[in-house]
């Protein structure tokens, strides 16, 4: 089974092609660019140097949320277009989980996700990893540092903290948790890698729709107009 993934969540964007659970390539790029003009020419260039195209492939998976706004709407339009245009099947999988799933080998460890989410939040979701796979802890949730610091100390075991927001927590709760370490660098960051993983388990399939876990800065603002026009 080919799938083709795409993650564009955070700054990074990235695609990979996973052929029946073993990674065929992947490209990553975080230069600042806007992901609506190279997350599609990136799947692209991948597929051609394959000698592939999406009419290959047997699943397109996409990174749904939480994560930025702007990204997660390219990442699942661009997905669901590629899906349409090929008559292929199309899903969506948890960013955080995704970001959990390359480092399933860190046996007995508690794999903590963390995006930066703005407004002294972060989105996270924590897993253990037993017998070489992941057992969800805790649900895709957005919660302060504090409160995540707090739950951290709870537990004895090894904790590795991945995401774009891996360096934010580390330094912040480094002090209150010695157990705490930084993912590999290899692993650091958001990939495709880990979306085609994710979507490689039917259970972790999903939607392609935005996940976004809570309202954007706009809805956000608007609603306080309004507060502030009714009181």
């Amino acid at each position: 089974m080919r799938i083709l993934a795409l993650e564009s969540s955070a700054v990074a964007a990235s695609a990979a092609l996973l052929t029946d659970g073993e990674l065929t390539a992947s490209v990553f790029q975080s230069a600042g660019l806007t992901h609506s003009t190279t997350l599609m020419p990136m799947c692209a260039d991948m597929l051609a140097g394959c000698g592939l195209s999406v009419a290959d492939v047997d699943l397109i998976a996409v990174a749904r949320g939480p994560g930025s706004f702007t990204g997660i709407r390219i990442g699942v339009a661009a997905a669901r277009g590629l899906a349409w245009g090929a008559e292929k099947p199309c899903c969506g999988v948890s960013t955080l989980e995704a970001m959990a799933m390359p480092l399933a080998f860190e046996e007995g460890a508690v794999i903590c996700c963390v995006m930066d989410a703005r407004r002294s939040q972060v989105y996270n979701a924590l897993f253990s990893v037993e017998g070489g796979a992941l057992v969800r802890l805790a649900p895709d949730r957005a919660l302060s540092l504090e409160e995540l610091g707090q739950e951290l100390k709870k537990t004895e075991k090894r904790v590795i903290i991945v995401g774009d927001g891996a360096k934010l927590c580390y330094n912040t709760l480094k002090s209150a948790a010695d157990k705490l370490e930084l993912a590999p660098a290899p692993y650091l960051m958001q990939s495709a890698y880990g979306v085609a993983l994710a979507a490689a388990d039917e259970a972790k399939r999903f939607e392609p729709v935005p996940n976004y876990l809570r309202k954007s800065q706009a809805e956000r603002e608007r609603e306080a107009r309004l507060a502030s026009q009714n009181s």
